[in-house]
C-alpha cells in the first residue's frame, strides 16, 4: 500500500511539475518561428502521426519554410526549404553542427554517443574519427584499389539472382542489396563475408537499432520519464546494439589475438582496414584506441549498408512503377556497355540516365527524410526569427524533395529533369540533400554511390523483372530511415 501510494504522489508531482513547464514555456514563444499553438503538457507531439516527414511538411505549408513546434518539453525548429536548409547547414553550419542525440542512443550501456562519429559533438575526437574516414578509408585512390572487391560482391549477387532466376523464384531486393552492400563493407573492413544471401537476423538487427532510433520516444520529449521508458525503446536498442558489438567484439579480438601470436606485420595478415587502423593506434599518428574503432564501424555498418540497401529497393520499386523509365535505363545500358556484359565504374560516367534514376530517387526517397536533428549551440535570428539555444532542429529533405515552387511535378518519378540540370547530391545544391551538407555531410558518400550504381545497373542490365504481386505497393516504413513498408519482391528473368 505505501509503495502504491508513493508511486501515486510521484506521478501527480511529475503532472505538475511537466504542467509547470509547459505554462513556463508558451510564455516563450514570443520571437520563435511560426507554427501550430501547442496543447498544454504534451504540445505538437499529436501532430506528429506514424509518418512525421509528412506531417511536418503538411504543417509547412501552412506556418512556412522554417516553422516551430513544441515536443513535449522540447522546442523544435522545423525547416523545409532549400534556402533554409542552406542557411542551417551552410551559413551558419557552425551554429548548428553538433547533434540532438535521442534518449535510445544516450541510454545504451555501450555508450555509443560518447564515441560515434554520427553523434559525437564537433571535437577533437570527431575531427579524428572524421579524418579517419577521409584520409584513410573513403578517398578515391583507396576506393579505385577496391574496386575488384567491389566487382566480386557484384558478381556474387548476379550469381544469387540468377539461382532464382532458373527457379522461377522471387527475391526481396532490400534483402539482396543489404547482404551485398554488408559483404562488401565487412570484406574491406575484416576480409570476410559476414551474411549468406538468405540471413536475415544481421540486417534485422542493423534496422531495429535505425527503427527504435527514429521512433517518436516520451522519454526525447519529458525528461522526467527518461528513467521509467515507458514505450521499451531502451530496452529493445540495448538489445540490438548488444548483438550489433558481440559480432565487432569477437572480429576485432580475433585479430588482436593473431597480431599477438604473429606479429602484426607477417604476411598472412589481411590488408584490410582493421589492419590500417589497428597499425594507426600502434604508430599513433592519430589519437585514437580499440573502442573508437569498434564504435566507428558500427557507424558504418548500421548507417552505409541500411541507406544504401533502402534507396536501392526504392529505385527499382519506381522503375518497375514507370516501365517507360526502366526501358529508357536499359536501351542506356545496352547501347553504351552491351546487353548483359559487367559493368565497370568507369563507365558510369557514361550513362547519364542510369545517374539521373538515382538522384529521381533520392529526390522522392531520401533515406533519412529529417536527416539527423541538430542543435542550436546559441540563440541566432533566422530569416526575422529566434532560434534558441539548445533548441532541437530538423531538415526535412523529404519535404524539400517535393517543394512545388522548386520542382515541376513534385510527386512524380521523372528521371529526365535531371538530364537537363547540374543538381547533384553531394551538399552544394540545397534543393537534393539527402546525405546532408555542410561538416556533417555523410563521410561515406563516395563508396555508397558506387556500390548502388553498380547494384542496379547490373541487375537491371542482366535480367528482366516481373513482380511476384502485381498490386505495387509505395507505402513507407518510418524510422530514422524510411524503408517500404512490404518488401519488393520481383522475379528475375533471363534476357
Amino acid at each position: 500500500m505505501d509503495l502504491l501510494i508513493s508511486c501515486i504522489l510521484w506521478l501527480l508531482f511529475t503532472l505538475v511539475w511537466v504542467m509547470a513547464l509547459s505554462f513556463i514555456s508558451s510564455g516563450r514563444r514570443k520571437g520563435l518561428p511560426p507554427g501550430p499553438r501547442p496543447y498544454p503538457v504534451i504540445g505538437n507531439l499529436l501532430e506528429l502521426g506514424g509518418k512525421p516527414h509528412k506531417s511536418l511538411a503538411k504543417l509547412a505549408k501552412i506556418h512556412g519554410p522554417i516553422m516551430s513546434l513544441r515536443l513535449g518539453q522540447v522546442t523544435t525548429v522545423v525547416v523545409s526549404s532549400p534556402s533554409m536548409a542552406k542557411t542551417i547547414l551552410k551559413e551558419h553550419d557552425s551554429l548548428f553542427c553538433d547533434r540532438k542525440v535521442p534518449e535510445s542512443i544516450l541510454s545504451q550501456p555501450y555508450q555509443h554517443h560518447e564515441f560515434s562519429l554520427v553523434w559525437l559533438p564537433v571535437s577533437p575526437l570527431w575531427r579524428s574519427l572524421r579524418k579517419i574516414c577521409n584520409m584513410h578509408i573513403f578517398t578515391n585512390q583507396k576506393l579505385d584499389a577496391n574496386q575488384d572487391l567491389r566487382r566480386k560482391k557484384i558478381k556474387g549477387l548476379l550469381a544469387y539472382v540468377e539461382e532464382n532466376c532458373s527457379a522461377g523464384k522471387a527475391i526481396d531486393f532490400g534483402q539482396a542489396a543489404f547482404n551485398t552492400s554488408l559483404n562488401l563493407l565487412s570484406n574491406t573492413i575484416f576480409s570476410i563475408d559476414l551474411v549468406d544471401p538468405n540471413e536475415r537476423e544481421f540486417k534485422d538487427t542493423v534496422w531495429g537499432i535505425m527503427e527504435e532510433a527514429g521512433k517518436p520516444n516520451l522519454s526525447d520529449h519529458f525528461p522526467l520519464l527518461k528513467m521509467l521508458d515507458l514505450q521499451g525503446i531502451r530496452r529493445r536498442n540495448t538489445l540490438y546494439a548488444g548483438k550489433m558489438f558481440e559480432v565487432l567484439d569477437r572480429l576485432i579480438d580475433q585479430r588482436l589475438k593473431q597480431r599477438q601470436e604473429h606479429g602484426c606485420s607477417i604476411s598472412i595478415e589481411p590488408k584490410d582496414m582493421l589492419h590500417t587502423l589497428l597499425n594507426i593506434i600502434q604508430d599513433k599518428s592519430v589519437e585514437i584506441d580499440i573502442k573508437h574503432i569498434k564504435h566507428l564501424f558500427a557507424d558504418l555498418f548500421i548507417a552505409g549498408n541500411d541507406t544504401t540497401s533502402i534507396t536501392m529497393e526504392w529505385a527499382m520499386t519506381e522503375l518497375l512503377h514507370n516501365p517507360e523509365a526502366l526501358s529508357k535505363a536499359k536501351l542506356e545500358l545496352e547501347q553504351t556497355v552491351g546487353k548483359g556484359n559487367s559493368i565497370e565504374e568507369s563507365d558510369i560516367i557514361r550513362l547519364p540516365y542510369l545517374q539521373a534514376v538515382v538522384k529521381e530517387t533520392f529526390r522522392l526517397h531520401p533515406p533519412v527524410p529529417l536527416l539527423i536533428p541538430r542543435k542550436a549551440l546559441e540563440d541566432i535570428e533566422i530569416a526575422g526569427f529566434t532560434v534558441p539555444k539548445g533548441a532541437q532542429v530538423f531538415v526535412n529533405a523529404w519535404a524539400i524533395g517535393r517543394d512545388e515552387s522548386t520542382w515541376d511535378n513534385p510527386h512524380t518519378f521523372i528521371p529526365e529533369r535531371f538530364l537537363r540540370s547540374n543538381v547533384d547530391f553531394k551538399g552544394q545544391n540545397f534543393e537534393l540533400i539527402p546525405f546532408g551538407a555542410g561538416r556533417r555531410i555523410c563521410p561515406g558518400l563516395p563508396l555508397a554511390i558506387r556500390m548502388l550504381y553498380l547494384m542496379l545497373g547490373s541487375l537491371i542490365n542482366s535480367f528482366d523483372w516481373k513482380l511476384e504481386d502485381e498490386n505495387m505497393d509505395m507505402e513507407e516504413k518510418f524510422g530514422i530511415t524510411i524503408m517500404k513498408a512490404q518488401p519488393l519482391r520481383a522475379v528475375p528473368v533471363a534476357i
